[in-house]
């Protein structure tokens, strides 16, 4: 079952399709929006968002909810693997 997407609050993507080739697009943030989602959702210090684009072509940012596998885990499932 794939987790809800959570938009990043405060956070506005906008490409300009009169931009040069360098530029990507501009990111607005809605300061006391953005510090209140920032504070809600950062892990270790840290929030990750991606910026993408929807179906009908708008950008839009949302929190980076993947959460690598501990190195354990992944040696453990490796060695179930084995065909041995």
């Amino acid at each position: 079952m794939a987790e809800d997407k959570i938009f990043a609050d405060g956070f506005i993507f906008k490409k300009r399709e009169t931009s040069p080739d360098w530029v990507i697009g501009n990111l607005s943030v809605k300061v006391d929006e953005a510090i209140a989602f920032i504070k809600n959702h950062e892990k270790n210090g840290w929030v990750n968002l991606n910026i993408n684009q929807s179906q009908g072509g708008k950008y839009y940012v949302q929190l980076d909810t993947f959460v690598p596998k501990a190195k354990e885990a992944v040696a453990k499932e490796e060695e179930d693997d084995t065909p041995f």
